[in-house]
């Protein structure tokens, strides 16, 4: 199973934040850019991580954002449920939807296997993710220079 690109900007969003000093509001730009990922993507990952009530965001001048604590204490099972469509893993009803589809034993074969895999990650916190040597590069982590596409270190 492979996640979107989407699913892992938005964890890596999260990880990041979990990193943050409790009084650091950190900007969609500034984690965009350390993490190496378009500012457009970055947005749509907050927005849509703010609106399952992980990060809080403010606008304007002086804002930023943080984890909430729903998101410190979130599994990676659960974000990646509420990042990831709730599709099949395969396209029964795609068009042309498969012909194999009323008698096919391996839609319901996959959708286990996919539930076993969110249970798996339901076992491992924010907060686990982000332990050492996670955390510190993390922090370690700056901007690219301009126009090099290098952070620096």
């Amino acid at each position: 199973m492979r996640l979107t690109a989407f699913t892992d900007i938005s964890l890596r969003i999260v990880m990041r934040l979990a990193v943050a000093r409790p009084d650091e509001l950190l900007t969609t730009r500034a984690a965009a850019e350390a993490l190496v990922i378009p500012y457009t993507h970055a947005a749509k990952a907050v927005a849509r991580l703010s609106e399952m009530g992980v990060v809080e965001a403010r606008r304007g001048r002086g804002g930023g954002m943080q984890l909430t604590e729903a998101g410190r204490v979130a599994t990676v099972g659960a974000l990646v449920r509420g990042l990831e469509s709730a599709g099949d893993v395969v396209g029964c009803e795609d068009d042309p939807p498969c012909p194999l589809r009323a008698a096919c034993r391996l839609r319901s074969a996959l959708r286990q296997a996919q539930e076993a895999f969110y249970a798996s990650l339901d076992t491992v916190t924010v907060g686990a993710l982000v332990d050492a040597p996670t955390g510190p590069l993390l922090l370690s982590l700056t901007p690219p220079r301009q126009g090099t596409g290098v952070p620096v270190l």
